[in-house]
């Protein structure tokens, strides 16, 4: 299949792409600098510089692609207004380019936080209303329904996947995040997938047929409690985090309908398996 990513210099589609090309797809990737994914094109990307804002320079790019799996995103380090610019406005502007090029497939990748915390005594599903707590998921959600609008209104072959927290494959994400794990309280717990069900979610999504609409939870099997992620990293918790109040169900998903739909098994189960396998 003819596969058109955005994000490749990013934490998942880095891990992404070279699967793909490993399959035997052709993969186009769209990127403000091409210097940056050398190494992929090596391997056998084609590279498109531009800006998803600017989608007359990367139309043509579009024709005859099977599937454009949106990956791009900003997340840390920049202001909101930023985020939402990026995060809406560009996933819009890249739908409108592809259903403007006739492609026939749209994966747009979201987040667990999109749920938020308060709303349910249970795993979050994907048909639960959504509260997400800060700028990054509350753009997510917001591209989605756009998204899902154009999907409904003009025929976008809309798959949406949210993600957990990603790890894995030498990214370093927890290392990150655990001077915020530490201020956390320790029994709280998060679901979280590798990379390699990360890609495996992703690809699913975008060469299952017949499931234009549908949204799924990706994540592992086992929840880890962040005592368990700051002792497995030699970090201990900040003397106040016994006393900070969560929810028990906070960033912990339901993952029967992509189990159930798209026959997803993760190959990495829990953190735990992937450690043993030496696979972070």
């Amino acid at each position: 299949m003819k596969i058109f990513v955005t994000g490749a210099t990013g934490k998942v589609g880095s891990r992404l792409v070279p699967r793909l090309l490993q399959r035997g797809h052709q993969v186009k990737l769209l990127v403000r600098d091409t210097a940056r994914v050398e190494e992929l094109r090596q391997q056998g990307a084609e590279c498109v510089e531009g800006d998803l804002l600017q989608p007359e320079g990367y139309l043509e790019a579009l024709r005859d692609i099977g599937v454009v799996v949106h990956l791009a995103a900003q997340f840390r380090g920049v202001d909101e207004q930023t985020t939402r610019i990026a995060n809406i406005d560009g996933a819009v502007a890249l739908a409108r380019a592809a259903l403007d090029a006739d492609v026939p497939r749209f994966v747009f990748a979201s987040t667990n936080h999109v749920y938020g915390p308060g709303g349910h005594s249970r795993p979050s599903r994907e048909e639960d209303d959504l509260r997400p707590a800060f700028a990054y998921p509350q753009s997510k959600a917001e591209a989605e329904a756009a998204l899902l609008a154009l999907h409904r209104e003009q025929g976008l072959g809309l798959r949406i996947v949210r993600f957990p927290f990603v790890y894995g494959e030498r990214d370093p994400h927890i290392a990150e995040v655990l001077p915020y794990f530490s201020q956390w309280n320790p029994a709280r717990r998060i679901h979280m997938a590798h990379h390699a069900d990360i890609s495996q979610a992703l690809m699913l999504a975008a060469f299952t047929p017949g499931i234009d609409g549908r949204i799924y939870n990706v994540a592992d099997d086992a929840p880890i409690s962040v005592a368990e992620m700051l002792q497995l990293h030699q970090a201990e918790p900040a003397p106040e985090a016994l006393q900070q109040p969560y929810d028990p169900w906070d960033m912990i998903v339901d993952t029967s309908r992509i189990r159930d739909e798209l026959h997803y098994r993760p190959i990495y189960p829990s953190f735990y398996t992937a450690r043993d396998a030496g696979a972070l």
